[in-house]
């Protein structure tokens, strides 16, 4: 498959056209940003793990019966994926009490939660992606009540499908973001993005230790371990 000119480029990924308009090659970088872009930095070998990560966990959900936009792995970093145009609303699933959940309601973080928390954000990098409800993306424009209605069913399947995964190798899921898209070829709403320790919340069942992003926002170093160690457990490094 040939790499063509670059589509887009953003915080952690490259995208690039292909000889087939409705193909894309995803490449995977090392950058790291949170906040917003404000604080940002450099993670090595985080677009080898995220790339790999994502890739092991959309194949494990299309044989769950989620639709991906995945294709096929072509190298360390880099993924031939459907072509789509993203329904830019950022889904938010939490299991367990975190981040700006904890500060907002005031609930201690690591509280477990009754039932999981459903979460839309309207993306948008200049209004911080704020926190919407169905009836405002309609109103907007960017979504039907229908796709959004989909979209949320889907998450919540997901949710399940990767709760029960992560518990096999000893990791607890507390929160995490998804993006799904319209296809470029056939129309349908999609999982889409990645699925990694960029976009999820992963703790050891044991320790409560974290294995994601969080160490990088919060400067608690071990960053690269952290990334390296749910990789090792879920046997694709």
């Amino acid at each position: 498959m040939e790499k063509r000119e670059m589509l887009y480029e953003g915080k952690a990924k490259k995208v690039f056209k292909t000889e087939d308009p409705h193909v894309v090659i995803v490449d995977y970088k090392d950058d790291a940003t949170a906040f917003n872009g404000l604080k940002k930095g450099t993670i090595a070998g985080k677009g080898v793990v995220n790339n790999k990560m994502s890739n092991f966990m959309f194949k494990m959900l299309e044989e769950k019966g989620i639709a991906t936009h995945f294709i096929q792995e072509l190298s360390d970093r880099e993924t031939a994926v459907k072509s789509v145009d993203i329904v830019p609303v950022e889904v938010i699933v939490r299991n367990i009490a975190a981040g700006s959940l904890s500060k907002k309601l005031g609930i201690e973080e690591g509280t477990d939660l009754k039932c999981p928390v459903l979460e839309f954000c309207y993306k948008n990098d200049d209004l911080g992606d704020p926190m919407i409800n169905i009836s405002h993306a309609v109103a907007i424009g960017i979504a039907t009540k229908e796709e959004l209605d989909y979209i949320g069913e889907q998450a919540l399947k997901i949710n399940q499908l990767m709760i029960d995964y992560f518990k096999t190798i000893g990791i607890i899921l507390v929160d995490y973001k998804l993006e799904f898209g319209r296809c470029a070829k056939c129309g349908k709403i999609i999982l889409a993005d990645e699925i990694s320790p960029d976009t999820c919340r992963l703790w050891d069942a044991q320790t409560r230790e974290k294995l994601d992003k969080d160490r990088f926002r919060r400067d608690m170093g071990g960053v690269e371990e952290a990334y390296i160690t749910v990789a090792k457990r879920m046997g694709i490094l």
